[in-house]
């Protein structure tokens, strides 16, 4: 394949901007539209939008549909704050959430992102505790290598070293035990089931650690996203999980913000686990990148006794429940379900995992290729047969990501894999619309990207 000539970024702002962006010292292109699964800059330039941005763009840059709700939302009625009024495109979606929810999940509290979502779930659960006259439930634990948001509480959930760091003086107290990482900490001769067990005990020895009656919560994703790179816990971690939550009284808290809405080819994502949560966390694909919304959903024991109990739950935001963006996310909901888009992802994403393996499973620096429906995770390591990761100075990560865009191809590449310092993955969550002959574009940009990226041999 012939080699991507460098992108020089378009952005007529350049030299006179006033936007804070997150790195000063890039130069990234001025996205002027969309097109699909396309991504289109001031030059004209084509961009494969392989990761949805931050696994947002489910349905793609142009859905008509979706498009038309939020206008004709936005004309009926903009905002109406939720201290005074309910909108009919917050009651229509949460019942279609909650209709399609697993388990006792009744209530949905509408947030604008992921990071709220977090915050919400992290205060609902201590303020069941204490409905429940339960005051000494305090301790939340979560698991290393994990990312639950940027907010000080959400960071604080978190267990993404690099994340932390600086602004670990301003968080709260917070365990983190082993997440249920397969590739690179089951040990040798052990099988995938005792591992499991094995990574889910630490959670029921924390327990005991913190206080049997002490703990409020655990929060895990079940698809690990942006932190690990995809990476999926093994069968029959989760119930493990579940087990001794209920044996505790600890709320399970599942975090679905990346992995969530069909992106894993359920519409929730603990459905391929089997598990059933008390406190669920959405965003990205809700709202599609049409409009900036989350939410926290919640069982109907949880909501009842809030309800019998203060009658009010202690927590808030002005745009709560946003009536565009809940019509926005009522349009992208409909259209999972009603396009068969969901149903579509699991086969789609096969396929993809498929042009990947043939492309790169054999690669010698390609360490793991995993994950669930249309979010994939490629790990690379210098030496496959130790799995040792490369050298951090080497920055590959954001290298991939440089010549992915000089390809035409949008991706995430991450580093930090192993521990928040060491390992690079490349994480890929394209649109559900994308079709069958799109795929060797994406995999043909990737591994040109990686070819590039990588140290002379």
């Amino acid at each position: 394949m012939a080699q991507a000539a460098p992108h020089t970024s378009p952005n007529p702002y350049a030299g006179r901007s006033h936007v804070f962006p997150r790195h000063t010292k890039a130069q990234t292109p001025m996205a002027v539209g969309g097109d699909g699964c396309y991504l289109i800059d001031a030059n004209g330039k084509r961009y494969f939008d392989g990761s949805g941005g931050a696994a947002v763009s489910c349905l793609g840059h142009s859905d008509a549909e979706v498009i038309k709700a939020v206008q004709d939302q936005v004309a009926q009625l903009a905002f109406a704050h939720t201290g005074f009024f309910t909108s009919e495109p917050a009651e229509e979606l949460a019942h279609l959430l909650a209709a399609n929810a697993p388990g006792d999940i009744d209530r949905v509290y509408f947030v604008s992102g992921g990071s709220e979502a977090t915050e919400a779930a992290i205060k609902l659960a201590r303020q069941y505790h204490l409905e429940r006259g339960e005051p000494q439930r305090r301790h939340l634990i979560a698991r290393r290598q994990s990312y639950h948001g940027n907010t000080l509480g959400a960071l604080s959930a978190g267990g993404n070293a690099w994340r932390r760091a600086q602004f670990a003086p301003l968080l709260i107290e917070v365990s983190h035990i082993a997440p249920c990482y397969e590739y690179a900490e089951r040990q040798e001769g052990e099988t995938l089931h005792d591992y499991g067990q094995r990574v889910a005990q630490e959670l029921e020895d924390e327990i005991l650690r913190l206080g049997p009656d002490s703990v409020m919560a655990f929060i895990a994703e079940p698809v690990v996203g942006a932190t690990l790179g995809a990476v999926p816990a093994v069968p029959g971690y989760y119930q493990r999980v579940r087990e001794i939550c209920d044996r505790y009284g600890v709320l399970l808290i599942l975090d679905e913000v990346m992995c969530g809405m069909g992106r894993t080819g359920h519409l929730f994502a603990c459905e391929a686990d089997g598990i059933e949560p008390d406190i669920l966390c959405i965003a990205k694909g809700l709202g599609a990148g049409y409009q900036p919304i989350g939410a926290m959903l919640c069982s109907k024991t949880i909501y009842e006794t809030i309800e019998a109990g203060s009658g009010f739950f202690q927590h808030g935001h002005t745009y709560l429940a946003h009536p565009v963006a809940t019509a926005a996310g009522l349009a992208v909901v409909r259209a999972l379900l009603d396009r068969g888009l969901v149903a579509g992802v699991s086969a789609l994403g096969d396929k993809l995992d498929a042009a990947l393996k043939q492309a790169l499973g054999q690669h010698p620096n390609v360490g793991d290729i995993r994950g669930r429906g249309l979010f994939r995770g490629i790990e690379l390591v210098a030496d496959r047969t130790t799995k040792q990761p490369f050298d951090p100075a080497l920055g590959l990560a954001g290298k991939i990501k440089r010549a992915a865009l000089d390809a035409g191809l949008v991706c995430y590449p991450m580093s930090g894999t192993r521990d928040g310092k060491n390992g690079d993955h490349v994480l890929l969550a394209p649109p559900f619309i994308m079709t069958e002959a799109q795929i060797p574009e994406v995999v043909d940009k990737l591994e040109l990207a990686i070819r590039q990226s990588l140290p002379a041999t």
